[in-house]
């Protein structure tokens, strides 16, 4: 079985050297400011430009200033736009953007309006656009909620999915006893299982169309998808992906068809990446595992073009001060190969939610939040030759 044998060869990663990071590019998408900067997502345009939204202002949820913010790269330049607005909820926080095409070229962005200032009570927003090919913003043509309606199935499979991990899990007892407790009657409320869902990375497109837009909740710390077979007109829910804090999911598509989700550690000590995996095409999910990934913020998994899988993450348990990129030559069954980022002193930086594309030409493209010490923060973005990892 696959899941018994994922990540038998991590113990790599103490022995393993670290090998050199080519970074064709480096740049700020804008200079280092004092307010809160986080969650890029870029996507690549038909015209090679590239298209990236980030939140901005005095906080998180708990401030309601805080919007959608934009720029462009034009296919050639080297130095990002100035910034637009792309999204802002009056009255409310705007978080967690994420960009993409569908199959017909249409450009969507689909965030999290905060209502309460609590994460419990997100609604997942949305805004299509076929016209994002000028010099500033997109100008949108639609916008909409995402309504999900998760039924009674998305309580039974947490409770059988539950009792099949109680004996893996690590944690006290108790707190396992108390978590269980209230995640079970949370699931059965039908009301809070329909709010609250969050965004966090870009969709997967299947090859017959499907999307599989990954997210996550604070409620229940655990994860489900969206899915669309109509190019995002409409989304139903996935059960869910059952753990204990496994958040904010990165899928991509195995050999043997199968979906795989790396996910966000948010359970008890040690502080790992979870992995769950997928036979239906996303509909529904093996119990979340912990892998030997050490992991705090961030992930990020992309499956590049010579098949390799590449990771992005912060391969720590005490912070966000390093950010790592990992490769695989065999699904994530072992990983060889393995750089830094960004790498710190713990409390002189914060690097993390990283974004990853590859283009055309074989650069992977990366952007992450970007913070140093007291000097400001911003959205940084490099480029990566991987012809100097074979």
């Amino acid at each position: 079985m696959y899941a018994a044998l994922i990540f038998s060869g991590c113990g790599l990663f103490g022995q393993s050297p670290e090998k050199k990071l080519n970074r064709v590019w480096e740049t700020l998408i804008f200079p280092l400011q004092e307010k809160h900067t986080h969650a890029c997502s870029f996507v690549e345009l038909p015209n090679g430009d590239m298209l990236a939204a980030w939140y901005y202002g005095s906080g998180e949820r708990n401030a309601d200033d805080v919007k959608i913010l934009g720029s462009r790269l034009k296919k050639g330049s080297k130095t990002w736009s100035d910034t637009f607005l792309l999204a802002d909820s009056p009255g409310l926080p705007d978080c967690n953007p994420v960009l993409f095409l569908n199959g017909q070229h249409t450009l969507f962005l689909v965030w999290i309006a905060v209502q309460a200032n609590m994460w419990e009570y997100s609604i997942l927003r949305l805004r299509r656009s076929n016209d994002y090919s000028g010099q500033n913003a997109p100008l949108w043509n639609w916008q909409d909620d995402i309504l999900l309606k998760p039924g009674d199935l998305f309580a039974s499979e947490i409770a059988l999915k539950l009792h099949g991990i109680e004996k893996n899990e690590n944690g006290s007892t108790e707190k396992i006893a108390r978590y269980d407790s209230l995640l079970l009657d949370g699931s059965r409320d039908p009301g809070k299982r329909c709010i609250g869902w969050m965004t966090r990375i870009q969709p997967l497109r299947l090859e017959n169309g499907r999307l599989l837009l990954p997210l996550y909740s604070d409620r229940y710390s655990l994860s489900l998808i969206a899915i669309s077979d109509d190019d995002g007109m409409t989304w139903h829910a996935s059960l869910p992906i059952v753990g204990r804090g496994n958040v904010q999911p990165a899928l991509v598509r195995k050999k043997d068809g199968h979906i795989f989700a790396f996910m966000r550690d948010n359970g008890a000590q040690p502080s790992r990446v979870q992995f769950s995996e997928s036979a239906d095409e996303g509909e529904t999910w093996t119990a979340a595992s912990k892998s030997d990934i050490p992991n705090t913020a961030s992930v990020e998994l992309k499956v590049l073009k010579d098949g390799r899988w590449a990771y992005v993450g912060n391969d720590i348990d005490d912070g966000r001060y390093k950010l790592s990129l990992y490769l695989s030559d065999d699904e994530g069954r072992t990983w060889k190969w393995k750089k830094a980022i960004e790498w710190v002193g713990k409390g002189e930086g914060s690097f993390s939610y990283p974004c990853l594309l590859q283009t055309s030409d074989g650069l992977l493209h990366i952007s992450y939040s970007y913070s140093l010490g007291k000097t400001g923060e911003s959205i940084k973005y490099i480029v990566v030759d991987l012809t100097s990892t074979d």
